[in-house]
């Protein structure tokens, strides 16, 4: 049985974890986490039958445990990143600290990086393409939510060098979750119902860097992203369009055809049919990404669309699923599909 601990426990991603490891035949919860809510029972933060006491974090008992998931913010995941793989444990970080291979790409977005020695030990956690290093690391770096339904739809077509051009255009719409559970003006729900907005639109959202990162290295050279991020009056799931030019020798149907090449053995990949789009309602509340194709009406320009939850494929369904890559599991263990 895999002993796993949650720093960050009561934040929503803290909370799918939970609900994942309980469930999970292959694993348990050795801690969970919280400085707020401390010496409290998780059943009496959220509405629901999980008796587990929430320890301070500096409590944490790292010498019982066998992974360590950082449900923490940037800034704060590195120490105990640092902490736990002293104590021996390996660590999935769902925070930005270690998703940019550049420190000084990182600190231009996020400021100083409190371990940064660790950088070169940490294995960038999209599992669809990086498993071979997952199961041998570490410390994964979990991909942020944003990120992740764009670079599974665009990695073949990068990689297969079909990508002209040096700029993608993402235009991605999130609910509310995916803010975080701490509210704030522009997400409170007199802010949200009714009302759609774009916010830190162009090169202002800390995803960009990471998207414009692995897109780059897929490509072989530059690429530069052109996002745009909206809120939805929604509590969860992600979607995104994408619009990018590829060689005029290649049509919907042939990507779409590279996409069942490449994912055929996918569990959590769904790759939908001419005419059919990706929405929501095909992903909330699983692990799967959902991604369709249109022509945009003009030879050698598409339009890709991915659906995803923001909270378990784009955070903790994710990260449980590079837990069981690690330990060398069935990666759908605990998973709803």
């Amino acid at each position: 049985m895999i002993r796993a601990g949650i720093y960050g426990a009561t934040g929503y991603t803290g909370y799918e974890l939970l609900k994942i490891l309980t469930r999970h035949p292959k694993a348990a919860v050795g801690f969970a986490s919280s400085t707020t809510y401390a010496g409290m029972r998780y059943s009496e933060v959220y509405p629901c039958t999980h008796e587990q006491v929430l320890v301070p974090p500096d409590q944490a008992p790292l010498g019982q445990i066998d992974v360590v998931f950082l449900c923490t913010p940037h800034g704060a995941s590195a120490p105990y990143a640092r902490r736990a793989l002293a104590a021996g444990a390996r660590c999935v970080d769902l925070s930005a600290d270690f998703r940019l291979r550049d420190l000084a790409v990182y600190e231009n977005w996020y400021g100083s990086h409190l371990a940064p020695e660790l950088l070169p030990d940490a294995v960038y956690g999209l599992t669809e393409v990086y498993r071979q290093q997952i199961a041998g690391a570490r410390l994964v770096a979990n991909p942020g939510c944003y990120p992740t339904g764009p670079l599974l739809a665009l990695h073949p077509l990068a990689r297969e060098g079909i990508v002209i051009g040096d700029k993608v255009i993402i235009d991605a719409k999130s609910g509310v979750s995916g803010a975080g559970a701490r509210p704030s003006p522009r997400t409170h729900f007199v802010a949200v119902h009714d009302n759609v907005s774009a916010y830190n639109v162009g090169r202002s959202h800390r995803h960009v860097p990471e998207l414009e990162q692995e897109l780059s290295l897929y490509a072989g050279r530059p690429l530069r992203v052109v996002f745009s991020p909206h809120l939805l009056p929604i509590s969860r799931g992600i979607l995104s369009t994408i619009y990018v030019s590829i060689d005029p020798s290649w049509n919907e149907q042939q990507v779409r055809s590279l996409w069942r090449e490449a994912y055929q053995h996918e569990p959590f990949v769904q790759i939908l049919d001419a005419g059919k789009m990706a929405t929501l309602a095909h992903v909330v509340n699983t692990n799967r990404c959902a991604m369709s194709v249109s022509s945009a009406g003009i030879e050698g320009e598409l339009i890709l669309v991915t659906a995803i939850d923001n909270l378990l494929k784009g955070a903790s369904g994710q990260a449980a699923q590079n837990m069981n890559v690690m330990f060398g599991l069935d990666e759908t263990l605990g998973l709803p599909a």
